[in-house]
């Protein structure tokens, strides 16, 4: 089927040519199949003119697949999920405490970790047989922000005050020691080539290939229970507030609701819905 061309503006104000693969690909790993991801691309650019707002396309995109079961709209929506880990970042410090953990990690957040001259606030340690990691999660709640030089900059500069320190600690002369940069946008040029150069870790958005955030949310099941439609955001921040983070936690704790949900039905279809999402994404890892 040919279809008309069009740019699209992205969030950043750049413009690009609008690409149908990329929309079919986010709406196939929603869990949408090919006839109902063809229905969906089909309506959108109908509705579609030169220079919309790509924020445009997918708002349609999963308005439309709202109509849908509720598991394929949760994981059609991941990005924004992640967004409503705001206003503050500590959630998202939270969210990459719980990735690394079933990493393989054994992980504390929002330490105070002394360094050779000073001390320092490190969002997450993480340690695993011979490695020894500090890892600085920059969240931001709004779409077309990058992490710039200066922020891989200034983490490689704690580190090295943190790693003197660590050098010296008792069983920590042969160990792999790593300062690691976690973001949920996405990276400057410049940044991720000092990363390379210095020897930090960056996992930003869709960086690095294979190894992204995006792509190891899929590949461990840990979508958060912002990515839940049958919640308000009140209910969402509530859950969170108690340490609620993921949906493979509210599955788990789902009396928790109750104390803040009087609707025994509502109760029935959050409880539906994160249910049938942990169990798509456990089939699919």
């Amino acid at each position: 089927m040919k279809h008309k061309h069009f740019h699209v503006t992205k969030a950043s104000g750049n413009k690009a040519a609008f690409s149908v693969d990329q929309l079919r690909h986010s709406l196939l790993k929603s869990g949408a199949d090919h006839k109902q991801v063809a229905s969906i691309i089909e309506k959108v650019i109908k509705d579609s003119y030169e220079g919309i707002p790509t924020k445009l396309i997918y708002r349609k995109a999963y308005s439309l697949l709202k109509g849908l079961p509720h598991a394929e709209a949760s994981r059609y929506k991941l990005k924004n999920a992640i967004l409503e880990l705001g206003p503050t970042g500590f959630p998202f410090e939270q969210f990459i405490g719980r990735l690394l953990k079933h990493m393989g990690y054994e992980t504390k957040v929002d330490q105070m970790v002394k360094g050779q001259c000073v001390i320092h606030e490190v969002d997450v340690v993480a340690q695993k047989d011979q490695e020894h990691f500090m890892v600085e999660c920059k969240f931001h709640n709004q779409k077309g922000f990058n992490c710039d030089v200066k922020i891989p900059l200034y983490i490689s500069a704690r580190f090295w005050d943190i790693e003197k320190s660590w050098k010296n600690m008792e069983g920590h002369e042969h160990k792999i020691h790593q300062a690691w940069v976690a973001t949920n946008t996405r990276f400057s040029d410049d940044a991720i080539s000092y990363g390379l150069c210095s020897g930090l870790r960056l996992i930003g958005w869709d960086y690095p290939k294979g190894s992204s955030l995006k792509e190891l949310i899929d590949k461990y099941g840990l979508h958060p229970i912002t990515s839940l439609t049958t919640l308000t955001k009140f209910e969402k921040q509530t859950l969170l507030d108690q340490d609620i983070v993921l949906c493979s936690e509210l599955k788990n704790g789902m009396g928790l609701l109750s104390k803040i949900i009087s609707s025994e039905e509502r109760i029935k279809r959050i409880a539906t819905e994160c249910h049938h999402l942990c169990n798509e994404i456990s089939t699919a890892v």
